[in-house]
């Protein structure tokens, strides 16, 4: 939309008074001195000046040119030498987008036209190419120099020009094109894709093509967590647009900012902190969040007190040299049909702050690692990121893990030890990171357990895969009169009891039903209250089981895993030590040859797990207790 020459200068004219201001004289003066191209202003600043900020909002494209003319000129007062000849400063914005900080599900056609910030993950990035901005063509008969220049629908001023590239001049004279005095910029699509944890249960993820230029390229990678500030457009597509009237819409990005995995990390209050303190001190602590997490699931107090630790994590290291240690457990359930193996799953999922479910046989190992497929505009081909590389510093749970094909499970071996997807496919080589644990649940060879055979024979995983596994559980389903009567009791006292949105008496809130807490809950209470439906006769042999709730735990386990890097101390290393030569021995000396093979991997498995023990304590160093 072409501006009057009067409406221009008005509002270069505004543009260059709010940047007369004396903070953005430093930032220009800080680019400068950084070698940046683009000056990040902030929304709230633009706001408090002559309601600048909801006019740019509304329309940007009308704003843009004269706010990107508005900063080279005020650039080249402070520093004549900075820009070179035709050269511009470029602006992106930031700050509290309120109403318009959206997903890729909330970009309706209302935005079409404005300036948005949409928060999703990276799913798919093209490669860097060179887009032609202004082409020089020389006339050998005439002698005499044409240049053209090229608009697409990113630019901001003017009409886009079409892209005929001249070969002749007016008069049938032919053109040489000059390929040193054309002048080019990077150019680059990424998909977004709405972030996993706040979809809405059941609904296919949306995605939304977004168009990063110049300096922004190659500023984030696929699983990356983004929020991007950009006009949504609405391009014609290629004779579709006429006949129906569909047209494709694209974000044009002006500034790409990564939001760290800590986009979700919980609001500590003083009060929260001072529980924390206090919980750690006591005797049980590891007891009670075992208790606390899946309540609903009677009994495997091991296996929850396991799911606790895999959540908190040892240390990651990085050496010197190059050599890379793994801090992330990883844990394993084989057992009979029915002993709650998929549960245990599902409570990971609703408590770690990110985590990623897949089932077996609905998922190959390119899925889980990465997939190189071909764009649909140009034919080239690209990296798409899969479930674990999206799971980075997250948990993967994996169900029906023995229903998998062997070719799908070896692409696990490498995320598990190594912790990157390497792929060398389709003359593209790459590799991304991909720092997660797995928990997986499988059931035996045969369906249920063979106790005649010994575990390896039941399990049916190779050794390879298993010593990767720090922990394995074998679940079996025990025929013992008293045991079952427990657990008959607890299932049923869980479908007696009625939540309010079946008009029971305990209270509920609507959010909950869709996994979203209200971050200012007033009630930050540290125990679940107790309610006899839910949790049975009170005193069971005279003893108080306490359970955390869901929100507290999940605070807790995230302050205890972030804040805290013990260290190991002498004893405990000596301690260690012993610990492992004693096992390497038993399992030397058993006849049968014992579950998993005892490896070097066996001795970092109870390194990690002791530090997530002094995690756990919020101790700085692990000590023997």
């Amino acid at each position: 939309m072409e501006l009057g020459a009067q409406d221009y200068a008005d509002r270069k004219k505004d543009i260059s008074q709010f940047l007369s201001q004396d903070i953005y004289q430093d930032e220009i003066k800080a680019m400068i001195n950084h070698k940046r191209r683009r000056l990040i202003v902030n929304i709230s600043d633009l706001h408090s000046f002559n309601n600048l900020a909801t006019r740019i909002l509304k329309n940007p494209s009308e704003y843009m040119q004269p706010f990107f003319d508005a900063v080279t000129e005020a650039a080249k007062s402070i520093d004549p030498k900075y820009l070179k000849e035709g050269e511009i400063v470029h602006v992106g914005f930031e700050g509290p987008f309120v109403s318009r900080r959206v997903t890729p599900r909330e970009l309706l056609s209302e935005f079409i036209g404005s300036m948005v910030c949409v928060v999703g993950i990276v799913t798919k990035c093209s490669l860097v190419r060179p887009k032609v901005v202004k082409s020089v063509h020389f006339c050998p008969a005439t002698e005499n120099f044409t240049v053209r220049e090229y608009r697409d629908i990113t630019s901001n001023n003017g009409l886009p020009t079409g892209s005929v590239y001249p070969t002749r001049d007016e008069n049938g004279n032919l053109l040489v094109t000059e390929y040193g005095l054309c002048q080019y910029k990077d150019h680059q699509t990424l998909s977004i894709q709405e972030v996993p944890e706040n979809a809405a249960p059941g609904q296919l993820p949306r995605t939304v093509d977004a168009i990063v230029e110049d300096d922004l390229v190659d500023s984030c990678k696929p699983g990356d967590r983004v929020a991007i500030v950009g006009i949504y457009k609405a391009l014609p597509g290629k004779s579709k647009g006429s006949v129906n009237g569909v047209f494709r819409t694209v974000l044009i990005a002006n500034n790409v900012s990564l939001l760290n995995k800590e986009a979700n990390a919980p609001i500590y209050t003083p009060e929260d902190l001072k529980n924390i303190k206090k919980i750690a001190e006591r005797d049980d602590t590891f007891d009670l969040l075992g208790n606390s997490l899946a309540p609903s699931i009677y009994g495997h107090s091991w296996i929850k007190k396991a799911v606790v630790l895999l959540m908190l994590g040892g240390v990651e290291k990085n050496l010197k040299n190059g050599t890379h240690l793994r801090g992330d457990i990883n844990m394993m359930m084989v057992g009979d049909p029915s002993v709650a193996k998929s549960q245990l799953l599902r409570a990971i999922m609703n408590i770690a702050p990110l985590a990623i479910s897949t089932t077996g046989r609905g998922s190959s190992g390119v899925g889980l690692t990465a997939a190189v497929t071909s764009d649909q505009e140009t034919g080239e081909r690209r990296l798409e990121a899969g479930a674990m590389v999206l799971g980075d510093r997250g948990v993967v749970c994996i169900d029906e893990f023995d229903k998998m094909n062997d070719q799908d499970r070896v692409a696990i071996h490498e995320v598990m030890e190594q912790q990157t997807v390497t792929i060398a496919k389709a003359g593209i080589h790459a590799s991304l990171n991909a720092r997660c644990s797995v928990v997986a649940a499988a059931n035996p060879i045969y369906g249920t357990y063979d106790r005649s055979l010994t575990p390896t024979k039941n399990i049916g995983l190779p050794d390879s895969l298993l010593s990767r596994f720090d922990l394995l559980f074998i679940v079996l389903d025990q025929m013992d009169a008293d045991i079952d009567r427990h657990i008959s009791e607890h299932v049923l006292r869980m479908h007696r009891f009625r939540s309010a949105i079946d008009g029971g008496e305990a209270a509920l809130d609507e959010s909950s039903r869709y996994g979203r807490e209200d971050e200012a809950d007033t009630d930050s209470s540290v125990f679940v209250k107790y309610n006899r439906m839910l949790h049975g006769r009170k005193t069971e042999r005279g003893r108080k089981r306490d359970t955390l709730t869901i929100k507290f735990l999940k605070k807790y386990i995230h302050y205890a895993k972030h804040r805290i890097q013990p260290e190991l101390t002498d004893e405990a290393s000596e301690q260690i030590a012993t610990a492992y030569a004693d096992l390497r021995n038993a399992s030397s000396n058993a006849k049968t040859g014992g579950t998993l093979p005892i490896t070097a991997r066996t001795l970092e498995t109870i390194i990690r797990l002791s530090t997530a023990h002094a995690k756990l304590k919020l101790s700085r160093k692990v000590m023997i207790s």
